[in-house]
C-alpha cells in the first residue's frame, strides 16, 4: 500500500493488513469499539489504496512492545562476606555512655572484641555496613540502668550469652540460619536494670531496592493482566472478522448475481 499511487486498486490482502492494524489498536486501547467498527467497515468497503491509507494514518503499523520486567532479584552489588572479613585490629574497640549516648555505624571495622558500657544512657552498634576483623567477633555490653541496641544485617549468625539481673538480653535473632561465609556475632555482658537489644535490619539502600523489586513485581502482574485482556479481545475480534468476511462474501455474491 502506498500514497504515491492512490488510484491503484487494493487487494484482499491489503485490506486484511489494515484490519490487523485496527485489531491491534483496539487491543492496545488506541481505538474504542465504535471507532474500530467504523474503520473496519470502511476498510472492507475500500477499493483503492487512496481509500485505505487514511484509515490507519494516525496509528502505528505495529503494536508498542512494553518493557519486560524480571521477577528474579539481581544479586546485590559490592563485596561478599569473604571480602568483609578483613582482619586487623578494628577501627574502634570500645564505647562509653554515662548519662549520654554513643553510636558506631556506617563504614567501620568491628574488632575481635568490642567493649561498651552504658550507665543512665544508651548506645547503638550498627553492623549493617561494617567490616569484620575476624569470622567471629564478640560484643561485650555492660548496661546499668541504660541500654545498648545492636543492629545486624541479614545473614549474620547471632549468639547471645549475656546475663540480666532485673534486666535482660534480646534472644529473638538467635537460631536464625546464617548465610554461607557470614561472620558470627557473639553478644556477651551484664545488664542490671537495663537491656541489650539485638535486631536484624536491611540498610536504607537495600530497603529501597526491595521496594523497587515489589513495584517491578506488581508491574509485571499488571502487564500480565493486560496481556490476558488483549488475548480475550483478539479472540473476540477473530469472531468479528469471520462475521465481516461472511458479510463481504455475501455482498460479492449479490454483486455477481446482478452482473449476470
Amino acid at each position: 500500500m502506498t500514497d504515491n499511487a492512490p488510484e491503484l486498486r487494493a487487494s484482499d490482502a491489503d485490506r486484511e493488513r489494515v484490519a490487523e492494524v485496527l485489531r491491534d489498536a483496539l487491543a492496545e486501547g488506541r481505538l474504542d469499539m465504535a471507532e474500530f467498527e467504523e474503520r473496519l467497515e470502511a476498510t472492507y468497503q475500500a477499493r483503492t489504496y487512496g481509500e485505505l491509507a487514511p484509515i490507519t494514518r494516525d496509528l502505528p503499523v505495529a503494536g508498542v512492545t512494553p518493557p519486560s520486567v524480571s521477577l528474579a532479584k539481581e544479586p546485590a552489588g559490592g563485596p561478599g562476606w569473604g571480602r568483609r572479613i578483613v582482619g586487623g585490629e578494628g577501627s574502634s574497640t570500645w564505647a562509653v555512655a554515662v548519662m549520654s549516648g554513643f553510636q558506631r555505624k556506617g563504614r567501620w571495622t568491628v574488632p575481635r572484641r568490642f567493649n561498651c558500657f552504658a550507665f543512665w544512657g544508651g548506645g547503638e552498634i550498627d553492623l549493617r555496613e561494617a567490616n569484620f576483623a575476624d569470622g567471629e567477633v564478640e560484643i561485650n555490653c555492660v548496661a546499668i540502668m541504660g541500654g545498648v541496641n545492636i543492629v545486624v544485617p541479614p545473614g549474620v549468625e547471632v549468639v547471645v550469652r549475656g546475663i540480666g539481673v532485673m534486666g535482660g538480653f534480646d534472644h529473638r535473632e538467635v537460631g536464625v540460619p546464617p548465610e554461607p561465609g557470614a561472620p558470627r556475632v557473639v553478644v556477651t555482658g551484664f545488664a542490671f536494670w537495663g537491656g541489650v537489644g539485638v535486631e536484624r535490619k536491611l540498610t536504607k539502600a537495600e530497603r529501597r531496592q526491595a521496594k523497587l523489586d515489589r513495584k517491578a513485581a506488581m508491574k509485571e502482574l499488571h502487564e500480565s493482566f493486560h496481556e490476558d485482556v488483549r488475548d480475550a479481545h483478539r479472540k473476540m475480534l477473530d469472531g468479528h472478522r469471520d462475521v465481516m468476511r461472511e458479510r463481504r462474501e455475501e455482498r460479492r455474491d449479490r454483486h455477481r448475481h446482478r452482473e449476470h
